[in-house]
C-alpha cells in the first residue's frame, strides 16, 4: 500500500519554490526521490536551496522566473523539460501579501492604493493561472499530469484587514475547481487539479500581523487566531508535506477539484 504514496522519480516544478512553505515542500519531495525544479523570482534563494538538495544526493534545478510574465513561464517550462526529460507535476506556490494592501489604523480601506491591491491579486491569481496555461497545455498533449495549487484559509473565511489576499485566494480555489473539470472533460481524465489551503503558518508575508516586532510576543490578532484554532497553535511547514505527497501520488488517483484545509481545525470551529 505504501507504494501508492510514492513520489520517487516524479518530475516536479514548484513556483515560489524558494519560499518558506514551498521551499520546505520542494526539499521534502526531493528527499523522497522526486526531481525538483525550483522556480522562483529570488534566484539567490533558489540556488541556495538547490545546492542544499543536491548536497544530499537529490536532483534540484533552480530557475529564475516571473510568474506574471508568460514568456518567462514558457522559458522556465522548456528549461525544466529539457533538464528533467518530462514534467509530471506543477505546484503553483508563488504568492504573498503586501502591507500596502492590508488595512490598519493608519491605512483605511477607502484609501488603499489600487496598485497594491492589483499587485496582490495578480501575484496570487494570475501567478497561478499563467503557469497553469503553459504547463496545462503540455499535460493536455501528454494526456496526463497533476496541478496542485496553493490556496489559503482566507478563501474559506475572509479575514479582517487582508481583503485583496482573501479575494485572490478565493479566486484560486474557484479556479482549481473550474480547471479540474475543464481538463478532465476536454483533454484527459488522467489530468488532475487540486489545491491545499494552509491555515496559519508563520511566513515572511504575515509575520508583521501575528508577532510583535519589539516584544516577539503574539499580537492581539495572533492570539485571536490561536484561540480560534482548536489545536491552539500555528502550523509547521512539515505538516503540509503529507497532504502534498498524497495529492501528487497515485494514492489520490480518483481525487480532482478539491481544496484541502490544513488548518488545525480553524475552518471547523464556529468560535462557540
Amino acid at each position: 500500500m505504501s507504494d501508492v504514496f510514492s513520489v520517487k522519480d516524479k518530475c516536479v516544478v514548484v513556483t515560489g519554490g524558494a519560499g518558506v512553505l514551498c521551499g520546505g515542500i520542494a526539499e521534502d519531495l526531493a528527499d523522497a526521490g522526486a526531481k525538483i525544479c525550483i522556480a522562483d523570482y529570488d534566484d539567490i534563494r533558489a540556488n541556495s536551496l538547490a545546492q542544499k538538495i543536491t548536497a544530499k544526493g537529490g536532483f534540484a534545478l533552480p530557475i529564475k522566473i516571473n510568474v506574471l510574465d508568460k514568456k518567462e513561464v514558457a522559458d522556465a517550462f522548456q528549461c525544466a523539460l529539457d533538464s528533467m526529460g518530462r514534467i509530471d507535476v506543477l505546484i503553483n506556490g508563488a504568492g504573498g501579501n503586501k502591507k500596502d494592501a492590508t488595512t490598519s489604523d493608519t491605512l483605511k480601506f477607502f484609501d488603499m492604493p489600487a496598485e497594491a491591491m492589483k499587485a496582490v491579486i495578480d501575484l496570487n491569481f494570475m501567478g497561478t493561472l499563467l503557469p497553469s496555461q503553459v504547463f496545462g497545455q503540455y499535460f493536455a498533449q501528454q494526456k496526463k499530469g497533476i496541478i496542485l495549487n496553493i490556496s489559503s484559509m482566507n478563501a474559506f473565511r475572509p479575514l479582517t484587514k487582508i481583503c485583496g489576499y482573501s479575494a485572490a485566494k478565493a479566486a484560486v480555489s474557484n479556479f482549481t475547481q473550474w480547471l479540474a473539470v475543464h481538463l478532465c472533460q476536454n483533454y484527459s481524465t488522467d489530468i488532475r487539479v487540486n489545491a491545499i489551503a494552509p491555515g496559519f503558518f508563520l511566513t515572511e508575508q504575515n509575520r508583521f500581523l501575528l508577532i510583535d516586532e519589539k516584544t516577539g510576543q503574539l499580537t492581539p490578532r495572533g492570539k485571536t487566531i490561536q484561540d480560534h484554532t482548536p489545536m491552539g497553535r500555528f502550523g509547521h511547514a512539515d505538516e503540509l508535506y503529507g497532504a502534498v505527497r498524497w495529492l501528487i501520488s497515485d494514492a489520490s488517483k480518483f481525487v480532482t477539484g478539491i481544496v484541502v484545509p490544513i488548518d488545525g481545525g480553524f475552518s471547523a470551529f464556529s468560535g462557540v
